[in-house]
């Protein structure tokens, strides 16, 4: 065999996993289908400024792995409060309504734990001809990347159990984060695995620049990748790739827009775009104190944005923003970057969710196949799916699994 253990993908799971099955003393290599390790963890850097396309949110900070290793490797943690739930100077949002609104959503929440509807379908938990349903509908676009429709009711209330309201952020990027933390292993990038086969004695791996040999493999692609057959596996693997098929990937995208001039903004403050819409963009203003805007937009937003093309997506924002802040904010702001998940080559959209009646796809997807594949990723998670952590404790699982199996 080349190596003990294959790792295929570069992501927080397929990272968190190298690290584990190194530290054991196997030898790993990652192999990795793009041209970046981070895989929807991903900062850039424009304008001096570290932006995060994708995750950028340390989610459950006080139990979150990464903050610990965040600090141990120099990285700055940014803890305290957020200003995603307020609007600045209640503009486009009177108190009463954002009360309102606030309470709608808390009461679909107590519906959907108290009495969920046996279709498992969120949205049947909506108050028929809600005033505030569209807004309900827009915060599950941020939650899930999806609307309630395409939402099962047990697969939410099992994230929503287990989080915090703790929020902090890494100062020098989330995906800078993570791309520090590869191990030092056998790392191959732009090399895309076509198919995993079993062998009498270990695995297989077809890929665009040879095959490789490993005595185990540890899958950490998308649900995306693995429902759309971009990888062909054994008969034995139908299940899970059955399994992906009912765990879609959402979509949530950001725009950046930078800032100049006496804009008037102060630093860490937020708007909700059109609180009356599905659609709508949530800004986050001067986040760190930088001269930029982030314009977030989860589910059907999202899906909007990206069949309307680049130019039409800051278009829409600046309209948005301008209609709250006044027709003159548009001198002061110019676009910077915008991410497109759904578009991203072997990622295929932003995190899971489990389609109605089908919660329990998470636990097969997590299953090993024999004593030789393994899989992780953050939609084998049971309850921290949609994050990066959950997807680094999903590589430390399926790593020691590994270990195990081999022992």
């Amino acid at each position: 065999m080349d190596y003990d253990v294959a790792v295929i993908g570069a992501g927080a799971a397929g990272i968190a996993a190298a690290r584990k099955l190194a530290a054991a003393g196997r030898s790993v290599v990652i192999l990795e289908a793009s041209d970046r390790v981070g895989g929807r963890a991903w900062t850039i850097e424009l304008s001096g400024m570290p932006l995060d396309m994708g995750c950028g949110w340390l989610h459950s900070a006080e139990r979150n792995p990464l903050v610990a290793l965040g600090r141990d490797t120099g990285f700055t943690i940014e803890s305290g409060p957020t200003a995603w739930q307020s609007q600045w100077r209640d503009l486009g949002f009177a108190p009463q309504q954002q009360a309102a609104a606030a309470a709608a959503w808390m009461a679909l929440e107590a519906r959907l734990r108290a009495d969920p509807p046996q279709s498992d379908r969120a949205s049947d938990a909506l108050e028929p001809g809600g005033e505030w349903n569209a807004y309900c509908q827009s915060l599950s676009g941020y939650l899930n990347g999806a609307p309630l429709e395409r939402l099962s009711v047990a697969d939410f209330l099992a994230y929503d159990s287990a989080a915090t309201d703790s929020n902090w952020r890494v100062h020098e990027g989330y995906g800078s984060l993570i791309g520090a933390a590869v191990p030092d292993v056998a790392l191959r990038l732009s090399t895309p695995v076509r198919r995993v086969a079993l062998t009498g004695k270990g695995v297989r791996l077809s890929t665009d620049r040879g095959a490789v040999t490993a005595g185990a493999a540890i899958v950490t692609v998308s649900t995306a990748v693995l429902a759309g057959g971009k990888i062909a596996f054994d008969a034995d693997v139908d299940d899970h790739l059955h399994a992906a098929g009912q765990l879609p990937l959402g979509l949530a995208d950001k725009l950046f827009m930078e800032l100049a001039g006496n804009h008037g903004l102060e630093r860490e403050t937020h708007l909700l775009g059109d609180p009356r819409s599905d659609e709508t963009g949530s800004y986050y203003i001067r986040p760190l104190g930088r001269p930029v805007v982030e314009g977030f937009f989860g589910g059907k937003g999202a899906v909007v944005l990206e069949s309307k093309g680049l130019l039409e997506a800051f278009a829409f924002a600046l309209d948005q923003l301008s209609s709250l802040l006044g027709n003159d904010i548009r001198r002061h702001l110019r676009p910077l970057a915008a991410s497109s998940w759904c578009r991203t080559d072997w990622v295929g959209g932003s995190y899971s969710h489990a389609l109605p009646g089908h919660a329990g796809a998470r636990a097969i997807l997590a299953r090993p196949v024999g004593e030789r594949l393994f899989f992780a990723g953050e939609a084998t998670h049971q309850s921290d799916f949609s994050t990066a952590h959950g997807a680094w404790e999903s590589g430390l699982r399926a790593a020691g699994q590994a270990i195990e199996s081999a022992a």
